[in-house]
């Protein structure tokens, strides 16, 4: 792939929209547990994020039913922390507000991660990398393993007060969005070789992506929903959005979308377009309308 083909090496992920049927509850899930502060509630649409940065956006829509276990939508929206003691912070939070939203925990060789399950059954990783420098590749792909961490020892030796008493207010952001999709060759082939991002792992039914050599800005699986067709409204994900660096990689990314027959929907500030699953994906460049 040409350079000209990529996202910008500065590409990032930005704040993940979730439709919900009990706004209340699920506010206090991501404020109380994940301890994440609550920027903005209004008109049914609730933004919370760390320090300044939006991570999660809840769209109250009590009309709306689950979707199926099966089908696509969100793996799981995966929330940077930039420091271990940050991270514990939050796991100790939730893991003692909401314990049995908890699902599994690894080293990933590239990080630290924790998962969780939000009351309505979207996923949430907790996670904290590695620098780049301890990052191993091999022929171009990025070395990662799923080793179990106990999550009791990494609060023993990571978990501060000092992390405690100003989580929220610290640093974070979306670092990744996973997933879930009806076969890896069509994800392939739409957010790699049409949205420009860079394949830099595949774990048999899961693809990994990223812009600049980062491990994954997202993933894909097919591990609850092989042969899922396009989604219907409901419940779960809203939007996943990208972030790039400047208006001419913005329009590059236009440009590759059009030449390869992708439809998208520009209102000036946002261009916004449908993965095969009908994933709503919006990117937006700085300084844009």
């Amino acid at each position: 792939m040409h350079t000209q083909d990529l996202l910008a090496a500065d590409t990032g992920m930005g704040a993940v929209t979730l439709r919900v049927a009990d706004l209340d509850r699920m506010i206090a899930y991501y404020r109380d547990g994940i301890r994440l502060s609550l920027l903005s509630n209004a008109r049914g649409v609730a933004v919370l994020g760390r320090g300044t940065t939006p991570i999660v956006i809840l769209e109250h829509a009590p009309a709306m039913q689950h979707a199926g276990p099966h089908e696509a939508g969100l793996f799981h929206t995966a929330i940077l922390f930039d420091t271990r003691a940050d991270l514990a912070a939050a796991l100790y939070s939730v893991a003692t507000q909401y314990p049995q939203t908890f699902t599994g925990s690894a080293d990933h060789l590239v990080s630290n991660a924790f998962y969780f399950s939000d009351p309505e059954g979207n996923g949430v990783e907790l996670y904290w990398d590695r620098d780049r420098t301890e990052w191993s590749w091999t022929h171009g792909m990025v070395d990662m393993a799923t080793i179990y961490v106990d999550p009791n020892q990494f609060l023993q030796e990571h978990l501060t007060e000092s992390a405690l008493s100003g989580a929220a207010a610290r640093p974070g952001r979306v670092g990744h969005v996973h997933l879930s999709v009806g076969d890896v060759a069509s994800a392939k082939a739409f957010y790699v070789d049409q949205l420009g991002f860079a394949t830099t792992a595949g774990w048999g039914e899961a693809l990994f992506v990223s812009a600049g050599g980062y491990h994954h800005h997202m993933a894909m699986n097919t591990w609850n929903s092989r042969g899922a067709g396009r989604r219907q409204l409901a419940l779960g994900l809203g939007l996943v959005r990208i972030e790039v660096p400047g208006t001419d990689d913005l329009g590059a990314l236009v440009a590759r979308m059009h030449d390869t027959g992708v439809q998208t929907a520009d209102d000036g500030r946002t261009v916004a377009f449908e993965d095969p699953w009908a994933n709503r994906i919006e990117v937006t460049a700085p300084g844009r309308g």
